[in-house]
């Protein structure tokens, strides 16, 4: 697609500094950028790369526009407006509608849907319009795809799951297996819980690669609409993920955990189960939720690995450091006091 700066501009607001009238075919960074080519500064700390850039045009924020030497769309948010250039002027190309000869359907697919080699779709479950599944991928019976979603090459739905429009699966995704639920008898052996809920995806959601989203014991594990997991996350058994959340990789939630709307997981944190995270909540990398966080904010923290009594005594003592600081603080001053005094 080549498409003019006012063009853009038109469809996606803004404003543009310079000639309007010309022409992009695609959007890359600052430093690969070509002169039929857009670009963009996200951020204003590398606003020394403008100087030596060859896009034709930039989109930047309106503070860094006298730094400029090409023409640029002007905007408060560049890197948000980016994503949504990048999907206007780079569409991903759908396959074609149609079932493969090798796949083996039992449910109902939309004409409109794209079915690909080895793929299994068991009974009563539906297909909606539009959507794409690709080979070797596995869809239980009474399940749902709603309309425009894409599951990629392996994806496992089981039995009974729901997965709402314009889902991003990729490859590996596990979705519905059973819970980690035990109960265990007196001579130490364990005995299955049946988990017979379902996993429910909302619209909107994309999921990593080899993420296992596991159903419920008795209620269902949701995900609401715009949630973005990314690779090798592991969702235990009813788990509720609020709306517009997103989790980096190889996070772990385990069961009953409850995240609210709006918040970031950064990368290897672990939410233990039967919490509850109210919205708007940032944790960052490496971070172990061992409590519900009632207020919105920003939480970062570890405690190192000690044998458990162990580390109870100490974790008590830590949660009173700010008052045995502040104690310390007093003795300081009444030591200098006396010191004075002698």
């Amino acid at each position: 697609m080549i498409v003019t700066l006012e063009e853009i501009v038109a469809r996606l607001g803004g404003e543009v500094a310079g000639d309007g009238s010309i022409r992009v075919s695609g959007i890359t960074t600052l430093d690969a950028a070509g002169s039929e080519q857009l670009s963009f500064l996200a951020n204003t700390k590398y606003r020394a790369r403008l100087a030596s850039t060859r896009a034709a045009a930039v989109i930047i924020a309106p503070e860094v526009l006298k730094d400029c030497p090409t023409a640029a769309i002007v905007t408060a948010q560049p890197y948000l407006y980016f994503a949504r250039v990048a999907q206007w002027l780079q569409p991903i190309a759908r396959p074609p509608a149609g079932i493969h000869p090798s796949a083996v359907v039992d449910g109902a697919v939309s004409a409109s849907a794209s079915i690909g080699a080895n793929v299994r779709i068991g009974r009563e479950s539906m297909i909606g319009d539009g959507v794409v599944i690709e080979a070797n991928c596995c869809i239980a019976e009474g399940c749902s795809i709603g309309a425009d979603s894409w599951l990629h090459a392996g994806v496992s739905v089981y039995a009974g799951c729901r997965i709402g429009a314009r889902a991003i699966i990729h490859s590996g995704v596990v979705i519905g297996a059973d819970g980690f639920g035990f109960a265990r008898e007196a001579d130490g052996s364990w005995v299955k819980i049946p988990q017979v809920g379902r996993v429910l995806v909302g619209d909107d959601v994309e999921i990593g690669a080899n993420t296992t989203i596991d159903r419920g014991a008795l209620e269902d594990t949701v995900i609401e609409d715009g949630v973005k997991l990314d690779n090798q996350i592991q969702v235990g058994h009813n788990v509720h993920i609020g709306a517009h959340t997103a989790i980096a990789g190889c996070v772990g939630i385990a069961g009953s955990a409850r995240i609210g709307k709006r918040c970031t997981v950064g990368g290897a944190a672990m939410i233990l189960g039967h919490l509850k995270i109210v919205d708007d909540v940032n944790i960052s990398s490496g971070t172990m939720i061992a409590k519900s966080v009632p207020k919105p904010g920003n939480y970062t923290g570890w405690v190192p690995f000690l044998e458990h009594a162990e580390w109870l005594k100490n974790f008590s003592r830590v949660r009173h450091l700010d008052a045995m600081a502040d104690k310390i603080r007093a003795l300081e001053g009444r030591l200098a006091e006396l010191e004075k005094k002698s």
